[in-house]
């Protein structure tokens, strides 16, 4: 599921580092964990839409990696991001 663009921009001004970003790896870890909830959520009613499931598993590859990025770049930064977006780590 798409997210909407107000959304989006919520997002990225939360947690942009400053005015204008919206390539650092905390908006796109933001980004994608807002789009992982909301997959999460469409696949509990279509259990099987597998092609769903390819994506959601596609977005949580691609966080991983950004957070492993991250973690090893600016440990601060990620234990940060963590903890506002409430994730297990």
């Amino acid at each position: 599921m798409a997210i909407l663009s107000a959304r989006k921009a919520e997002i990225i001004q939360e947690f942009a580092r400053e005015e204008g970003d919206t390539g650092s790896p905390e908006v796109q870890i933001a980004l994608l964990t807002d789009d992982i909830k909301s997959l999460t959520e469409h696949l509990k009613v279509h259990r099987k839409d597998f092609t769903s499931r390819r994506g959601l598993l596609m977005k949580v590859g691609r966080r991983t990696k950004l957070l492993r990025y991250l973690r090893s770049r600016s440990p601060e930064r990620y234990a940060n991001l963590i903890a506002r977006l409430g994730l297990r780590r």
